[in-house]
């Protein structure tokens, strides 16, 4: 081994906390960072060796419990406003020239960091570690160029010249491939389209300068690929070989321009701004919309959906088109990844199990089969009716126990009057023959074993009152099932009563010829009074687990804790702006001022409870939702591994969300009034 080696590895390889922190310096794209890698591995071997800063061994334990300062009183979004249209307008008016940087101003990524698209060429190119080959090979391509030209700007052409030295890659090929992944990925910055099109309104001239290997031909289309065309000059760093990281390019637009005023906008505070303003012309910081990316995003996640999840949510969170609400910024940051994973999973199921119908259960399955539709048109779906509440009344006589464990035991001590809860029963008429208790009683645990006794004293009663339930539940889901083999139920979960008491009704009570696979986000964790409810159903494979399980994604299993309302959290997420489902009911029973419906083909009503709180909150949730699933299939359209998102990766901005003892999920949970249980 050569001693360059033997000092690598015991200032870098030897200590994995050390390794991680120099990486993460050490392979940013610019000179400056190489070199300030150097300084900073130094400082991080004095702290672990000779102060003993024994925090630099606890990088893995941080990362499995990312602990983020999420805002809990106003939007994230919110701070981006004053770099608004307007407001970029208002600041460059009095100027003749106005100059652009490109990328992360006018041209935005779907990745959180530039080098990210260099997994896509890797993986396309077909050879292990590429990524880090292109890294590489380009900062030893500027060194080159320095020790000749004394300037660190290099052309793509060149970077893939050392390539094809390293690894026999052509170089042509490399090059053209590595140019179409950016015109696939490149999209224009909304905020910028709308200042660059008003600027040519108002006849101002419009230069770019940037720092770039690309070359100057390439750019100008990509760049009216994205909607900016009639563009004066370009001035690229590598066309150039001088570069705004120096200033030096810079004095060639001075000298283009030697009497107008001249106001350039960049992401960068030293390249774009410092140094613009060093050479004589006006800058306007335009904030890298990846800046805040440590502070909010989740990082413990896979490479490459990782990056294309923080991309998605800083480009639309941060460039200033918009300040959107909490309920919304819920949805698009919190629950769009998950939803959008969680359809891909059911629809691979789907096609793996000769499935010939996939039923989504009220209310959960509302915007899981929004989005589902737009992803999958072609596959057979269904919105089902369906609840907890339906489905306990409905196996009251095959399940007495879960009968009464929802209706009584879970409402024990919680304020609900004895009244309340023969009414959520439907049993009120019952109330007149209590004896030793009364209606107004509120539920405890010194009463509820009376309300338990006399109501089992009444069972025939009960049953019968079921009875035609069963009749029309039975029609109705004869109809939805007509012509099928196979369907699965989709549910957010947790014990996947929902799916496993509908399996049950169809196949054993009403022979309704089709087998009924229970599909869940989540289940019981160890948290749970039940953790293993409904382990003997998912080893079985008539439950199956997305989000974890206790076969996969352990840690998860630990972390989600119902006591600390994680099934409430997810549930809102999945809430619906429709009325409660509550059941069943032969013929036309449409009661007045509610919004019951009477399904004449199938002489049958489906009878709706009331509407959530918080309607308008409902919604932005779920357009947050749809606009992230939106975003990111327009994105990644072409590749379709990237829609191959794990359980853990869904989960992952919830654990960030979960920061700091849930004091942001408490605080989008305080916007509403939900009920999760029967009542």
């Amino acid at each position: 081994m050569s001693l360059r080696m033997q000092i690598y590895n015991e200032l870098v390889n030897k200590h994995s906390g050390i390794r991680e922190r120099y990486m993460e310096v050490h392979c940013k794209q610019t000179p400056f960072s190489k070199i300030n890698s150097y300084f900073v591995l130094l400082w991080l071997n004095v702290r672990y060796y000779i102060l003993k800063d024994w925090t630099l061994d606890y990088i893995k334990i941080v990362r499995e419990n990312e602990q983020k300062n999420l805002k809990t009183d106003v939007p994230e979004s919110l701070f981006t406003t004053e770099y608004s249209a307007t407001h970029i307008l208002e600041a460059v008016k009095d100027y003749d020239i106005i100059s652009f940087d490109i990328f992360d101003t006018l041209i935005f990524r779907p990745f959180s960091a530039p080098t990210d698209l260099f997994d896509y060429l890797a993986e396309e190119i077909g050879i292990l570690d590429f990524k880090s080959v292109r890294i590489v090979q380009e900062w030893k391509a500027r060194q080159d160029k320095f020790a000749v030209s004394g300037s660190y700007e290099v052309t793509l052409e060149e970077i893939w010249n050392r390539i094809e030295c390293e690894t026999g890659y052509p170089a042509g090929k490399g090059r053209n491939l590595e140019e179409e992944l950016e015109q696939r990925f490149c999209y224009a910055n909304p905020v910028m389209q709308t200042v660059f099109k008003e600027l040519q309104r108002r006849k101002k001239t419009i230069i770019i300068t940037s720092d770039m290997y690309l070359s100057e031909d390439f750019l100008e289309k990509l760049l009216a690929q994205n909607g900016y065309s009639g563009i004066q000059k370009l001035y690229i760093s590598s066309e150039y070989t001088a570069g705004k990281s120096d200033g030096t390019i810079y004095e060639y637009v001075k000298e283009d321009f030697e009497k107008e005023k001249i106001i350039h906008i960049g992401d960068n505070e030293i390249s774009d701004i410092t140094n613009a303003k060093k050479a004589g012309l006006a800058g306007f910081y335009f904030p890298n919309v990846n800046k805040h990316s440590k502070a909010y995003r989740a990082y413990d996640m896979s490479l490459m959906v990782g990056a294309a999840y923080r991309g998605i949510v800083n480009n639309h969170m941060y460039c200033g088109n918009n300040s959107y609400s909490m309920e919304y910024e819920y949805g698009y940051i919190y629950g769009g990844l998950f939803v959008l994973g969680y359809c891909t999973f059911i629809h691979d199921y789907y096609k793996k199990n000769g499935i010939d119908k996939i039923l989504f259960l009220s209310r959960d399955g509302d915007i899981i089969k929004q989005v589902y539709n737009k992803l999958y048109q072609e596959d057979s779906t269904e919105y089902a009716y369906w609840s907890r509440k339906a489905a306990t009344k409905l196996m009251a006589e095959d399940d007495r126990h879960d009968y009464f464990r929802r209706f009584i035991e879970h409402k024990v001590n919680q304020q609900y009057k004895i009244a309340e809860i023969l009414e959520a029963m439907e049993l009120q008429e019952l109330g007149r023959e209590l004896v030793g208790l009364d209606v107004s009683e509120y539920l405890t645990d010194s009463n509820q074993s009376k309300l338990r006794k006399f109501i089992e004293s009444k069972w025939e009663c009960v049953i019968k009152k079921y009875k035609e339930q069963h009749k029309a539940a039975k029609r109705y889901y004869e109809d939805i099932l007509t012509g099928c083999k196979r369907a699965v139920a989709v549910d957010i979960g947790w014990a996947g009563s929902g799916a496993m008491t509908l399996r049950h009704l169809v196949e054993q009570e009403w022979y309704i010829p089709c087998e009924i696979i229970g599909l869940i986000a989540g289940t019981n964790t160890v948290h749970n009074s039940e953790p293993d409810a409904s382990e003997p159903f998912l080893q079985s494979g008539k439950l199956v687990a997305y989000l974890y399980s206790q076969s996969h994604n352990r840690d998860l299993l630990k972390k989600h804790d119902p006591n600390k309302d994680y099934n409430v959290f997810w549930e809102l997420l999945l809430s619906s702006p429709t009325p409660q489902f509550s059941g069943f009911q032969s013929g036309n029973a449409c009661r007045e001022k509610t919004e019951d419906r009477y399904l004449p083909d199938l002489d049958i009503t489906l009878q709706f409870g009331k509407y959530d709180a918080n309607q308008e909150g409902i919604k932005e949730i779920q357009q947050g939702i749809l606009d992230f699933a939106a975003d990111y299939k327009e994105h990644f359209k072409d590749f379709p591994y990237m829609f191959n998102i794990s359980g853990r990766d869904a989960y992952a901005p919830m654990l960030v969300a979960a920061s700091h003892n849930e004091k942001y999920l408490k605080a989008i949970e305080k916007k509403f009034d939900l009920e999760i249980n029967v009542n």
